[in-house]
């Protein structure tokens, strides 16, 4: 993220997804960046051999953006993944944000979701 001018706060993820909580700068969009860290981590993944075959990200993403005073909350709510998603899927939490933040959505332009994330290492 560094190398197009953002400076990340917070990087967390859980077994079928990952956040990005970073200070954005007026100089790209968020799907440039978005863009940009999709493709350099998923060379940086197939380089180093982590999965068989070849990793690649879905395409798309979901994007909030927060108050400058929410952010020691959502810096320690990314960093609590594992077991926040004991509780709750990815699937349950993003449908949540959705609603609660009034945002119109189609059912056929939501991600792939993995509710057994054994499904996502076949």
């Amino acid at each position: 993220m560094k190398n197009c001018g953002q400076y990340p706060l917070a990087v967390n993820g859980y077994c079928d997804h990952v956040h990005l909580f970073f200070e954005l700068k007026p100089d790209n969009s968020v799907s440039e960046i978005i863009r940009i860290v999709k493709s350099n981590s998923s060379k940086w993944m197939n380089e180093q051999n982590f999965v068989d075959g070849k990793f690649n990200w879905q395409a798309g993403h979901g994007s909030f953006t927060y108050a400058k005073s929410q952010r020691d909350t959502v810096i320690k709510y990314l960093m609590n993944q594992e077991i926040h998603h004991q509780q709750k899927s990815f699937r349950e939490e993003y449908l949540k944000m959705l609603v609660e933040y009034s945002i119109d959505y189609n059912n056929a332009y939501l991600f792939e979701f993995y509710d057994d994330v054994n499904d996502i290492f076949l």
